[in-house]
């Protein structure tokens, strides 16, 4: 009976095509709905994973990067205590509006003021030394490619932010933000560019450990924070891109209508995967029922049934990873935020052989319609 699942496949297989595209389709809606989750909401922890830094030492109750509140400069001392900490750097955070030579509106942007030393830690994952160099002129920044026509400007052009007059020096890829733009700039042009009514202080110092695997140890021995320091929280880089993460997925409401998203588009996949199964058994059901009637019992055939449907999952799968692959190709060549991990590409896979599986249980219900006694009709 086994051999006949296959069998019927080959010579049937266009009859089991809908079937097959229908799991490839619901394998493509997962995947590209999982990478634009992935790239939207991880470029709230951007400042994070294209950092080097090990440890991120703010204000206590942070939730994402972009809502740090200035902490004492003394914080960078207490840091430099520990003995496992060999390095320590202030990282300003500004935000400001952006007025370019075109007729734009003011755009919000979130200007990052950071070292341009060589060994620097901030966003080192992410801008080449050549490129840090040149932030080191006056009034320099940096932006996201991507948002160079949002900007109203070109590379080599100048723009306003809160008022002073800043000069685009390049564009990188990968530094798009949520919510606003991402702009580099040195930690002198930074400051330059703070409104008259800030207090110029400084929102997070990051630190970098002699060995990394030490963050858990280092972290806890900080947080306890001694009497006459001010409030201070101390977390490792992956707590704190993860802490961004899901607050922006799981507390705004944007996150939660992408989750809502997800869950559709499981359920479409998985009615159109069912009744693309069913609509198979009931085009067989006559070889069913001949089946039947010469002694195979309907325990047998439903696992002809189900082993249908697992190589209707397998086969559906390759489709949507090729085709999963193809697409968020393209979107990365467009600069559409999109990121795919392989423990979610693995979990995508195994929801939609799950999915398959569960239409080819619901898919055997048809096989009781499936009597001898239809063949005398």
């Amino acid at each position: 009976m086994i051999a006949l699942a296959r069998k019927t496949m080959v010579y049937e297989w266009r009859r089991f095509a809908p079937a097959v595209f229908a799991v490839g389709f619901s394998g493509v809606l997962l995947a590209v709905q999982a990478a634009l989750v992935l790239g939207i909401f991880g470029s709230a922890s951007i400042y994070v994973t294209a950092s080097s830094a090990d440890l991120w030492a703010g204000y206590p109750g942070t939730q994402s990067v972009n809502f740090g509140r200035d902490i004492g400069p003394d914080m960078e001392m207490y840091l430099r205590m520990d003995p496992d900490v060999v390095e320590v750097e202030p990282y300003l955070w500004v935000e400001g509006d952006w007025h370019g030579t075109t007729r734009t509106g003011g755009v919000p942007v979130f200007v990052s003021g950071i070292r341009t030393q060589e060994d620097a830690m901030m966003f080192s994952h992410l801008l080449p030394l050549s490129r840090r160099a040149q932030l080191r002129e006056p009034n320099a920044v940096i932006v996201d490619r991507s948002d160079l026509d949002q900007l109203g400007t070109t590379v080599g052009g100048h723009a306003w932010i809160n008022g002073h007059r800043v000069q685009v020096v390049a564009a990188l890829t990968g530094l798009r933000a949520l919510g606003g733009v991402n702009v580099l700039a040195s930690q002198d042009t930074a400051r330059r560019l703070q409104p008259s009514d800030s207090a110029g202080g400084t929102p997070y110092f990051v630190a970098r450990l002699r060995n990394p695997s030490l963050a858990v140890a280092a972290q806890a021995r900080l947080a306890a924070v001694p009497p006459g320091f001010g409030p201070l929280t101390v977390w490792t880089a992956e707590t704190f891109a993860k802490r961004s993460r899901l607050y922006w997925i799981f507390d705004t409401g944007a996150g939660i209508a992408v989750l809502f998203m997800a869950a559709i588009v499981c359920l479409v996949g998985a009615v159109l995967t069912s009744q693309a199964l069913m609509a198979v058994v009931a085009s067989s059901a006559r070889e069913y029922a001949m089946l039947n009637a010469l002694g195979a019992s309907l325990r047998a055939l439903s696992k002809v049934v189900l082993e249908q449907a697992c190589w209707i999952g397998g086969i559906g799968l390759l489709m949507g990873a090729a085709a999963s692959a193809l697409l968020l190709w393209v979107a990365s060549r467009y600069d559409v935020p999109v990121s795919m991990t392989w423990t979610v590409a693995i979990g995508c896979a195994v929801l939609v052989m799950g999915l398959a599986v569960i239409s080819g249980l619901f898919a055997v219900r048809g096989l009781q319609r499936a009597e001898p006694a239809m063949l005398l009709r």
